[in-house]
């Protein structure tokens, strides 16, 4: 793996509301947990009671941040990698252990009026809609804890609605609905009040991929009406790479890539994939031996052939293939995203150990 420092673009927008600053600015922001520790079994429970082993935890390290107007940044890592925390301090749930952040010009975890009626925060583990109770009912009951005007109200629910294919729905028992029904609710639940800043923590968890995609597309759309400034965090790579153009990846509290989704290959994928497809019934399966040579094999079939190449191998793999095979197509891709971003926490699981 490449050894690449954090690399930052510079992406964010200057928001016209908040001149010569970014929607979020987060500046060496850490945040750090003390868990007590305790041996397994009777005696480490009695140990336990006298002397307790304290352990630090770093959820986040010092990170910088900045996100604009109209900004979808996805934020992925490996589970306890400190994304959700992040999340939760930008949306003033919990407080800092160290740095800075402003987020609309205010600091969150002081979490005054102001702040509060301009973010929205969506877990999709945890619901803020009453189960017993219809959608259309809490969203009534959302209006005035915003105090939403009659008419913004209204407009907003309506189009929330249609976009998201649910007026059928809204007066139907929250617990009654589909899982990705409910989910499509806490969205119109979370941007009723048309938030300037939009927090996402795995939205699309548990969804099936007709769900997945129809929110998915839904985000995008809300995105190009409304301008919020967006930090999606997702374990699905889909998600990631349809909604957003730029990423941080994380690890163990600390940012290890911040900048374009399409240059992290360029960063940090050492290899290239040349796939083959070959002519039916023209000579016998490739020798693996020989296809060894360049890299990985990945396939070596009668009808396709997979490598996985060293870039500065591509070219001569690529001739080899071409003279050697009975050739119908072939392509060069990158790896894929996914399979990059596991190599990198992978062999930093290995440096670590």
């Amino acid at each position: 793996m490449a050894k690449i420092g954090l690399a930052t673009h510079g992406l964010a927008r200057e928001n016209p509301r908040f001149p010569g600053q970014a929607m979020i600015r987060v500046r060496n922001l850490s945040k750090s947990y003390t868990v007590h520790k305790k041996a397994p079994g009777l005696w480490g429970s009695i140990r336990s009671l006298v002397a307790r082993q304290k352990v630090v935890k770093h959820a986040v390290r010092g990170v910088d941040l900045d996100v604009g107007e109209g900004e979808i940044l996805g934020l992925v890592g490996p589970n306890g990698a400190g994304k959700t925390t992040l999340v939760k301090m930008l949306a003033g749930i919990i407080h800092p252990s160290g740095g800075e952040a402003q987020v609309l010009g205010h600091t969150p975890w002081e979490r005054n009026n102001e702040f509060r009626r301009q973010i929205a925060l969506i877990m999709g583990q945890k619901a803020q809609l009453w189960w017993d109770l219809p959608a259309a009912d809490g969203f009534l009951l959302l209006k005035e804890i915003y105090r939403i005007p009659d008419d913004r109200y209204a407009a907003n629910l309506a189009y929330l609605a249609e976009v998201l294919d649910v007026e059928q729905h809204l007066n139907v028992q929250v617990r009654r609905l589909s899982l990705g029904e409910r989910m499509k609710m806490e969205l119109i639940a979370a941007l009723l009040h048309e938030p300037r800043v939009v927090f996402l923590d795995e939205p699309t968890i548990g969804l099936d991929l007709t769900a997945q995609r129809a929110i998915r597309d839904f985000l995008l759309a809300y995105r190009e009406e409304h301008r919020p400034a967006m930090i999606l965090t997702s374990h699905y790579m889909e998600d990631i790479q349809r909604l957003c153009k730029r990423i941080v990846i994380i690890d163990d509290g600390r940012f290890l890539y911040d900048g374009p989704l399409d240059q992290v290959a360029q960063a940090y994928a050492g290899q290239k994939v040349i796939t083959v497809h070959l002519r039916r019934g023209d000579g016998s399966p490739p020798p693996a031996e020989a296809l060894a040579a360049f890299g990985d094999v990945l396939t070596a079939g009668e009808d396709e052939v997979q490598l996985c190449v060293p870039r500065e191998r591509v070219a001569e793999a690529s001739a080899y293939l071409l003279a050697e095979l009975p050739v119908a197509d072939l392509s060069i891709d990158e790896e894929d995203i996914g399979t990059i971003i596991e190599r990198i926490f992978r062999e930093r699981r290995v440096e670590g150990a």
